[in-house]
């Protein structure tokens, strides 16, 4: 996700440590991450519990701060950690460490601030359940992800990926004013949110990890390996790692059929035109028409494709700005069908007639030319 946000203008000091937060990265985390506030206090109100707008609102903000300064001390320590390879990176070279704007140690010590003020923050402002999983993604991502996988094995974004699906737990919790840790190695707690919800949304993220960031390693495996990081394109080669990018789109719209049961969303299995059904259906239709157009990004990716002038492969780059909308969509589509499933119908209905009128209108047979035979000439 990071490899697509372009890059806060660093030249002065506070544009700089601006910069070392990766705010366009996490605008998408937060995306996710108030969908799952939202989704949750709708589905309370469908239950019955009532639905507090400025309680909602007030808790989106807490969740807002407290996923910003979490994500953005990781993001922090991250480009401290990572100062010795960004120089080999086009992408990276002008980050604020390596471009001389900010030092390796203020980028440490920012990260590591941001990182205690923000899981404090959730801690008062929220919950312990909640500042336990932001908390959890900055030393998985740090720890993990940077300091551990990243140099060492081409499955690095597979298993780094936990600390960016973390968003929806951490919306989730904040949500749930009934969630209590007894202790800080509480981990029952912390893994009962209540519901399955909120972990269907982290599989969503973890699955879509992968094949996002690969579309965009596909045509930087020189720079990888100019830094001796080990991506799986430039380690297993390009066709190996379209075909894990399929297994991986084929995974996101295997688990979309996952959400058709209203159980997972909380709600009770009643009769067949209940609103639990009705939402769960709903969803399960969105989830699985923009999985199908993702994946066709995924299968319409052509390595032999000339580059453009930027060295881009451009069925490659298409893939990977199509899957940062589809997640966004992915998490937009289900607050919008908890809000209304009349809504989600009526918007799913007018998005499958526009696709068929879209084919049926560049399939030959349907042309003029086709359709019209010529006028036999009075000479014949």
């Amino acid at each position: 996700m990071a490899e697509a946000a372009p890059e806060i203008d660093s030249t002065s000091t506070i544009g700089a440590l601006v910069a070392l937060t990766k705010p366009v990265v996490i605008s998408l985390l937060q995306v996710t991450a108030l969908s799952a506030v939202l989704v949750h206090d709708i589905i309370q109100y469908h239950l019955g519990n009532g639905f507090d707008v400025m309680a909602t609102l007030w808790t989106c903000f807490v969740v807002f701060v407290g996923g910003f300064l979490t994500a953005g001390g990781a993001n922090s320590i991250n480009m401290w950690y990572d100062a010795d390879i960004d120089p080999f990176m086009g992408r990276t070279a002008e980050r604020p460490v390596p471009s001389g704007n900010v030092t390796a140690s203020t980028a440490l010590l920012l990260g590591i601030f941001l990182a205690i003020i923000g899981t404090i923050w959730l801690i008062e402002m929220a919950n312990a359940v909640a500042a336990f999983w932001a908390a959890f993604s900055v030393l998985f991502y740090v720890i993990i992800y940077t300091i551990w996988l990243k140099r060492r094995t081409s499955q690095n974004i597979v298993i780094g990926g936990i600390a960016g699906s973390t968003p929806p737990l951490i919306g989730w919790a904040a949500a749930n004013e009934s969630l209590t840790m007894s202790h800080a190695f509480d981990f029952g707690a912390v893994l009962n949110l209540g519901a399955a919800l909120p972990w269907l949304m982290f599989m969503l993220i973890f699955l879509w990890t992968p094949p996002h960031f690969w579309a965009l390693a596909l045509f930087r495996d020189r720079e990888y390996s100019l830094a001796k990081v080990p991506m799986l394109p430039s380690v297993k080669g390009g066709k190996h790692t379209i075909s894990e990018m399929r297994v991986y789109t084929a995974l996101l719209i295997g688990i979309s059929a996952m959400f058709i049961d209203p159980i997972m969303w909380g709600f009770p299995r009643d009769d067949v035109w209940s609103t639990g059904w009705a939402i769960s259906t709903t969803y399960f239709a969105w989830a699985l028409l923009l999985g199908v157009w993702y994946n066709q990004s995924v299968l319409n990716i052509d390595l032999r494709e000339p580059r453009d002038e930027k060295g881009k492969i451009p069925s490659a780059f298409s893939s990977f700005l199509i899957s940062m909308k589809y997640l966004a969509l992915l998490f937009v589509t289900m607050v919008m069908v908890v809000a209304s499933f009349y809504v989600g119908l009526i918007l799913l209905a007018s998005c499958a007639m526009r696709e068929v009128y879209k084919l049926w209108k560049h399939d030959p047979k349907n042309s003029l030319e086709t359709r019209t035979k010529p006028v036999a000439s009075i000479t014949e």
